[in-house]
């Protein structure tokens, strides 16, 4: 039996589940191959950035997501680091990403992965040109100049198959991916050698212990003997639901090791706690060589994988599934090109190598440094002040972390641009960052009026510098939609009369006058140039 798509997704997890929402949203057929009949419940992938629920906005979920929350709504989301234990004389609890809100059209939210996937299967249900096979697993896969064929089998009835067709393939198969490994896309990155215990736990009396702070959501321990890997608690819910990362030995197992004894040791306190869940993984980054090969193409942990410090992965993920879906999409009707397939390995891959070298491993080592350096015993009046310049450290990380696409061949960036996590963030209009929101005059803001493909924003402008962007878009067969609306109040923030939005929000060109040549420009960021 075989069944023909235009593109087909191995692995239903988020990012799988996002981009087979996606694709549907914009009228692509697609099949999701899923071997979990539903969510893992491992409270993992818990803090979705402000960018992550623009996502969801625009899938129509953020408000369903919200209800789905475990937390009370309006619950704080941030993080409070201590020295020693929890219970230790020092300790900081920085600026959140509550400091970059205002350059998103939404704020962030924090619950369970598996309650996020939920959300984004039920949307998916209301989009039949998407087919869902969960329960079922890719066994292998083929690919030529006409498509791809990829066989599935039922979990745990290996006899019954089925091969599906699709122009496309898309491993979101996680870290030990099927589809990268087939292909033999090698990965590289940093191996820190450690092993590390995931609890997950009820203990009340960790909750009361904890109210020593303010309202926080993870709460990070540094000691000198752990060499900058961290001993964390995240809350699940408020009273007595946690999750615990800590290094561990490498012979340790469930039945071997006082797990109870080290969350106590972290805690700084006596606790009684009963546990859930307990499992263990290697601390090390991990990030593929290419995203694409052919019609074949990876994303998520499939294409790039780290531990759970700073919540990039979950994030990361769906920003690949966003910047794939709507390159995938202008491919199938025509009027994307080979060169913007690239782009999404072009882009994203560089995203994540500095997010894992600078943000991941940078981060481990800059506080490997200070816990050999710096020690209350030794030198008091020194530790304090090098513990205050490493708070004020950590909350300025959240305004350096901008990740935009400034070198992009299919941006009209600067000249000198590169594709860089390190930025500034800025409501100027500019070519491959992220476009900020503002309101209209009609009382909406312009992520409400954003279309499906291209937007041309048009502020104050003769009706002859649009129409030469529409006869230009109308020649390439590009989705273009025409905002319009005087240069004055918040939009003059853009510092241009005229913005070029691509369909995932990113800026790909700005002026105050039109470009000589319209048509150049589309061409270039279609990938047509």
């Amino acid at each position: 039996m075989e069944r023909r798509y235009q593109v087909i997704i191995v692995g239903g997890g988020p990012v799988g589940v996002a981009l087979a929402l996606d694709l549907a949203m914009r009228g692509i057929s697609n099949a999701l191959i899923e071997r979990y009949v539903t969510p893992l419940r491992i409270p993992k992938g818990q803090g979705l950035t402000q960018r992550t629920l623009e996502h969801f906005y625009f899938w129509g979920i953020d408000e369903e997501l919200r209800a789905a929350r475990v937390l009370p709504r309006g619950y704080p989301i941030g993080n409070v680091t201590a020295y020693g234990n929890l219970m230790g004389e020092y300790w900081y609890a920085p600026p959140g990403r509550e400091v970059v809100r205002s350059y998103y059209y939404q704020a962030n939210e924090r619950l369970p992965q598996y309650q996020s996937e939920a959300v984004l299967r039920r949307r998916l249900e209301d989009f039949p040109i998407a087919q869902s096979f969960f329960g079922w697993s890719a066994t292998g896969f083929q690919q030529d100049d006409t498509g791809v064929r990829v066989t599935i089998a039922r979990e745990g009835a290996p006899n019954d198959q089925q091969v599906l067709e699709a122009d496309y393939l898309v491993g979101a198969d996680g870290a030990r991916s099927m589809v990268r490994e087939s292909m033999g896309i090698d990965r590289a990155g940093a191996d820190f050698d450690a092993r590390m215990v995931l609890a997950v736990l009820r203990s009340k009396e960790l909750h009361e212990g904890l109210k020593r702070f303010p309202e926080k959501t993870t709460y990070r321990v540094l000691r000198p003997e752990l060499q900058g890997y961290w001993q964390f608690f995240g809350r699940v819910d408020v009273g007595e639901g946690f999750f615990f990362h800590a290094p561990v030995p490498r012979e340790a197992t469930v039945e071997n090791y006082d797990f109870l004894g080290l969350i106590q040791s972290a805690a700084g306190f006596p606790c009684a706690a009963t546990f859930d869940h307990v499992g263990f993984w290697d601390l090390r980054i991990q990030v593929a060589s290419v995203y694409r090969i052919g019609r074949v193409f990876i994303a998520g942990d499939a294409a790039h994988s780290h531990p759970p410090y700073g919540g990039y992965g979950l994030n990361s993920g769906l920003e690949d599934a966003t910047n794939l879906s709507w390159k995938l999409a202008a491919a199938l009707d025509g009027w994307g090109s080979e060169a913007l397939l690239d782009s999404y390995s072009e882009e994203r891959r560089p995203i994540f190598v500095e997010t894992g070298e600078a943000m991941i491993a940078g981060g481990i080592e800059k506080d490997r440094e200070f816990l050999e350096r710096y020690n209350p015993q030794r030198d008091r009046a020194e530790f304090e002040n090098a513990w205050k310049t490493v708070a004020d450290m950590d909350g300025a990380r959240q305004q350096s972390y901008e990740p935009h696409y400034e070198g992009s061949s299919v941006v009209m960036g600067p000249p000198d641009g590169v594709i860089s996590i390190h930025g500034k963030y800025s409501y100027l209009a500019q070519p491959g960052h992220h476009l900020t929101p503002q309101p209209l005059s009609s009382g909406r803001n312009i992520f409400q009026e954003l279309g499906d493909g291209y937007t041309l924003l048009a502020f104050g402008v003769e009706d002859g510098a649009v129409r030469a962007f529409e006869d230009a878009a109308r020649s390439l067969r590009v989705p273009l939609k025409v905002l319009r609306d005087g240069y004055d109040s918040e939009r003059t923030a853009y510092e241009a009369r005229l913005v070029l939005v691509r369909p995932d929000q990113h800026t790909v060109w700005a002026g105050n006058d039109p470009p000589s040549d319209p048509l150049a420009v589309l061409k270039r960021v279609t990938g047509n140039g």
